[in-house]
């Protein structure tokens, strides 16, 4: 299959930030996008074309295949039949509808995982009763999302989360590590910086990410081997999220993968030659891939609606934190904020990861978004 050139038309199914990202970071290349989602989405006021419709709507989705030359996606949660109808009649689709089926699915995922002999947390069973060992974690198998889909058990008594789940083993984590894989059409493979993520503890979100990740060259070398294997396992065409717990014992496990831009991999933008949205549309175009390099330490942080906060945004230390050099703000467009809605995020970089980590701890504490409850 040839390269997709410029202006050859990308459809991307999904509007969110990480298309919005897409555009602007790849308008450079040449290429148009045309984009589905319901009115009012962050990528609509960057696209060249656009398609105002569920991603779950099979006519809608089609209208979008049409209007483009290949198809790719920025959320896993769409109508993955459609897209295998769309696949069958030789529409180029990127990642393949059969990995999107896989990830979809937090059992299918950890199936091929164990099939692959991948180093995975140990899962149990996908029915409660028959655990007798506490505390577990739940995971939801479909629609979880930034948090969601996602519980610590401590005994039987406590309540669980609805829909069909797994059950995994509690792993005792030193770190949260992500790599950021990209692969091409032809089989390519380019590896950016292994990084360190930060959870939320009470809502189980993103919080910081830090590249690149402080571990030791051995552990950073296991991560990128399981992450690029994970990738070739799935025979994965464009940009992989590829989740890792490193135990308290220096084993570094699987998580879960994301086929799509991450939000580990946006410090990218700012602190690597190439970005991990330019390097996703290099790889579902079939172009070259780019340089993975890290040019700079980064701390990136995610932006979230404070707690009890409805309505329209308000920004709170925003001209304060512009002062401070080395800052990069990405704010989404998103029309309302809700308590810890991703509502975009700031990169630091420095000379040296210290320094990085130490202004983006005074920039959190002065850079907030609240909104202003009349909604």
């Amino acid at each position: 299959m040839s390269a997709l050139l410029p202006p050859g038309i990308i459809g991307i199914i999904g509007g969110g930030q990480l298309g919005q990202m897409m555009i602007y970071r790849s308008k450079k290349l040449g290429f148009r996008f045309a984009v589905l989602d319901v009115k009012g989405s962050p990528a609509h006021s960057l696209a060249d074309i656009v398609i105002e419709g569920s991603l779950k709507d099979k006519d809608a989705i089609e209208q979008l295949a049409k209007e483009s030359d290949v198809l790719t996606y920025e959320i896993e949660h769409i109508n993955t039949n459609a897209l295998m109808d769309l696949h069958s009649k030789n529409c180029s689709i990127f990642p393949s509808p059969d990995v999107l089926h896989i990830i979809q699915d937090k059992l299918l995922q950890k199936e091929l995982f164990i099939k692959k002999g991948l180093p995975c947390a140990p899962y149990f069973s996908d029915d409660i009763n028959s655990i007798k060992k506490f505390p577990i974690v739940q995971k939801t198998r479909k629609e979880g999302y930034d948090g969601r889909g996602v519980k610590v058990l401590k005994s039987e008594t406590d309540e669980i989360l609805k829909g069909a789940s797994i059950f995994e083993e509690l792993i005792d984590i030193d770190k949260e590590l992500a790599v950021m894989v990209s692969r091409s059409r032809d089989g390519s493979i380019a590896v950016f910086p292994v990084t360190e993520m930060a959870f939320n503890p009470d809502h189980n979100i993103c919080d910081t990410v830090i590249a690149p990740a402080r571990v030791s060259e051995k552990i950073a070398e296991d991560a990128r081997e399981i992450a690029v294997s994970v990738v070739k396992a799935l025979d994965g065409v464009g940009i992989f999220g590829v989740e890792l717990f490193l135990d308290k014992k220096g084993n570094v496990l699987l998580n879960e993968v994301a086929p799509r831009p991450h939000n580990s991999g946006h410090y990218t933008m700012e602190a690597c030659v190439t970005c991990q949205f330019e390097q996703h549309v290099r790889a579902v175009t079939g172009l070259p891939l780019g340089d993975t390099k890290l040019l700079r330490p980064a701390v990136m942080l995610n932006l979230l609606g404070q707690a009890g906060s409805n309505g329209k945004m308000v920004l709170h230390g925003y001209e304060e934190a512009m002062k401070i050099p080395g800052l990069s703000i990405h704010l989404y467009g998103k029309n309302d904020v809700k308590p810890f809605r991703k509502m975009g995020h700031f990169t630091v970089t420095a000379d040296t990861i210290e320094e990085a980590v130490k202004k983006a701890e005074h920039i959190r504490s002065i850079l907030k978004i609240s909104g202003d409850n009349k909604s």
